[in-house]
């Protein structure tokens, strides 16, 4: 059997991000590093996945990104042997406890300024539409991913240039809180994913999805779009009987909604809702109207014709009879 990798999210975010003229390689490769430093050891199997990542991933940033990543693993003691060869970074000597970078040239070859982005082109990467066939990706990723996966799509989704969903009005989303805290007091979940859809304007099956995710992390980014207080956040975690029986997830979830962002959980907002869309296109495209011209049978056009043989009109007598 093989070992499944940390994050199976990983490639196909890349490849709808260079699908989405977008490229977000830069910010993975140091969210991917971020996360290796966390932890004082690895096993095996964990290293040999990000030696495979990381390795594709170096090659294709930008300098300034490599030279990023390159002072992060400077510095951490279990960087494989393979990766510290890539960045230029040698083996630690016996008396320290930290791999030291190879000594910068006296004279370093200065790059060629960077041509600077246009307004328009800023307007149009702050803004590309998502497609709701993306947005399915998106979301069915996020569905698939653990807890440590979800954390990396969420910090990517704030880096990346999608553009995010509106805010929710502040008096609809005040009201929507008070009304969510309640129902949760009550253990109210019917009326709970009512109103939670009803407010972030999603369909009955994407709210139970939100509401119902045994992660909780979807629950975290509809209270986030609603600019939810974080203590409220965790009381709603402590009444409803899904996460409250569990010290451990209600501290993860507070954890997360602490450092998640308003734009992250906007742009998830998006994918729902987009995903939705992609569903019913997909469940009624043999009857839309692009599609039935199309399929339409092509018919000559009719013009009129002259007499047909064998017919006499009648012609009508102007003239008087005259008498003879």
């Amino acid at each position: 059997m093989t070992t499944p990798p940390l994050f199976p999210g990983f490639d196909g975010l890349m490849t709808l991000s260079r699908r989405e003229g977008v490229d977000i390689r830069p910010t993975l490769l140091r969210v991917l590093t971020d996360l290796y430093v966390q932890a004082r050891a690895h096993s095996s199997d964990e290293e040999r996945q990000f030696v495979e990542l990381t390795s594709r991933l170096i090659d294709q940033v930008d300098d300034a990104t490599r030279a990023a990543v390159r002072a992060r693993l400077a510095i951490y003691p279990g960087t494989p042997a393979e990766i510290m060869a890539k960045l230029g970074l040698k083996p630690a000597d016996p008396d320290q406890h930290v791999p030291l970078a190879i000594e910068i040239a006296a004279s370093p070859v200065v790059a060629p300024p960077v041509r600077p982005r246009t307004e328009a082109q800023l307007r149009m990467q702050s803004n590309l539409s998502m497609q709701p066939t993306d947005a399915a990706e998106i979301n069915d990723m996020f569905l698939r991913a653990n807890s440590s996966e979800r954390a990396l799509i969420l910090h990517n989704l704030e880096q990346t240039p999608l553009k995010a969903s509106a805010r929710i009005p502040s008096f609809f989303a005040a009201r929507a809180v008070e009304t969510l805290e309640m129902a949760a007091f009550a253990a109210d979940i019917e009326n709970f994913t009512l109103e939670l859809g009803e407010t972030l304007i999603l369909t009955a099956k994407v709210a139970a999805q939100v509401a119902n995710d045994p992660g909780g992390e979807p629950l975290a980014c509809a209270a986030k779009a609603l600019n939810m207080p974080s203590a409220v956040f965790q009381r709603i975690l402590i009444f409803l009987p899904s996460f409250g029986s569990s010290v451990t997830t209600v501290y993860r979830l507070s954890r997360l909604y602490d450092r998640l962002s308003e734009r992250s959980a906007l742009v998830m907002l998006a994918a729902w809702r987009g995903s939705t869309l992609a569903v019913t296109r997909a469940k009624y495209r043999p009857t839309l109207y692009d599609d039935e011209r199309h399929r339409a049978r092509s018919t000559p056009a009719q013009t009129r014709t002259a007499a047909q043989p064998g017919v006499v009109f009648g012609t009508r007598n102007t003239s008087r009879a005259s008498g003879s």
